[in-house]
């Protein structure tokens, strides 16, 4: 299948599918005798199965990974599986979550405190945004 009819096939766009190539994410295909590249129809599953993982929150450096692995079953125990990488993936995901729920309670609680001014707020001890904290520690959270 021609470039074009894969990129189709699998949803993405041709400067994608040349990006992926030089990543290594996908094989370099054949080229026909006129120099069109002719990708094998396995192409489409492993072009959706990086769109996936990327969804799932992989980078493409762990998508990389995860390929090589499926690749070679051999290197299973070197924990470079999809089971270790989900785990992982879930704890940092978990930690995420958890700290955009620290955020959305405390943006909560300005806005339920009337906080309209940002110099005011922050030099008003009551304040519930964490203007000194923050300053504390660099501003950085």
């Amino acid at each position: 299948m021609r470039s074009s009819e894969l990129a189709a096939a699998a949803g993405v766009n041709l400067q994608t599918l040349r990006y992926y190539e030089r990543r290594g994410l996908l094989d370099e295909p054949d080229r026909s005798l006129g120099g069109h590249r002719m990708y094998p129809a396995e192409a489409v599953t492993t072009l959706r199965v990086i769109k996936a993982a990327q969804r799932l929150g992989f980078t493409l450096a762990e998508v990389s990974e995860l390929l090589a692995a499926a690749r070679h079953r051999h290197r299973r125990g070197e924990g470079t599986g999809l089971q270790t990488r989900a785990r992982e993936k879930l704890a940092d995901v978990e930690a995420k979550i958890a700290d955009l729920t620290v955020i959305a309670e405390t943006l909560r609680a300005g806005i339920a405190a009337g906080c309209d001014d940002l110099e005011t707020c922050a030099g008003d001890p009551a304040c519930p945004l964490p203007f000194a904290e923050l300053s504390a520690r660099g501003g950085r959270a």
